[in-house]
């Protein structure tokens, strides 16, 4: 690992038809197992490099939906952070974080009614937006390690208390399911995409105890079908929370 690097974790296991040797993960190579030595890293999307490579995966995932285009701002702000998972220098995984502040949010496009509901009760809230995982080299792992950074950040270090997901009506289950979000508003044209969306909210406690209970034990998901099994353990958690404190703005968020 190097110096950037803040937490090691492989690719989970992909699931083989019976009959087929499994490698695995976390078998240990001195007693004759062979070790899965994929490997990918969280970074801050600081860089122009990494920014573009970012920008060429939402085009392809959000372009061959017939959607509209899709990209970055030019800059990260204080209150929109990207990140992005890179394998071998190629980005298979990106999403932002965007924080309720003097700009606003992109949902209140749609839904300004409800995303004012949440402010008058009292909500620090904040929004994932722009997510795209490659379908090849991506992986739940990867998926979840996206959001479990983009917690921390939101939650662990700014303290903003839920956030808020535009997503198409088709994927409402997938997020209940694996997230444990709930519908807050319904079906409304997304204009910047020019798609029909919902939007989706999750309170942040409620992300805590699911990583608490679940998180770092990816067997689990045998059982639990959520991504909080494959989340970062509590232990884990809490040295990435301190470390990323100490620069405030990480130069490298790495899972290598």
């Amino acid at each position: 690992m190097d110096s950037n690097t803040i937490i090691a974790a492989p690719f989970e296991v992909r699931r083989a038809p019976p009959g087929m040797v499994v490698e695995h993960a976390r078998i240990d190579p001195s007693i004759g197992g062979r070790a899965n030595h994929r490997r990918f890293k969280i970074e801050s999307a600081d860089s122009f490099v990494v920014r573009h490579s970012a920008n060429r995966l939402l085009k392809a995932r959000y372009g061959w939906r017939g959607y509209h285009t899709v990209s970055l701002p030019a800059d990260q702000t204080a209150n929109r952070i990207t990140l992005t998972a890179i394998e071998d220098a190629v980005t298979i995984g990106t999403i932002t974080v965007g924080l309720d502040g003097h700009e606003g949010m992109n949902c209140e496009d749609a839904f300004a009614f409800e995303i004012e509901a949440l402010r008058a009760r009292g909500y620090r809230i904040c929004e994932f937006t722009k997510l795209a995982v490659d379908p090849i080299a991506g992986t739940k792992r990867v998926l979840a390690a996206l959001f479990h950074v983009a917690y921390i950040v939101a939650h662990r270090m700014r303290g903003f208390d839920a956030v808020v997901m535009e997503v198409n009506p088709r994927h409402v289950r997938y997020y209940e399911r694996m997230l444990g979000a709930q519908v807050i508003g319904e079906e409304r044209l997304n204009r910047t995409v020019n798609a029909p969306a919902v939007l989706l909210s999750i309170d942040f406690d409620y992300i805590a105890a699911k990583i608490n209970e679940l998180g770092g034990q990816p067997e689990r998901t045998a059982t639990d079908r959520s991504l909080y099994p494959l989340a970062f353990t509590a232990e884990e958690e809490r040295g990435i929370t301190a470390r990323l404190m100490a620069v405030q703005k990480p130069p490298s968020l790495a899972v290598n």
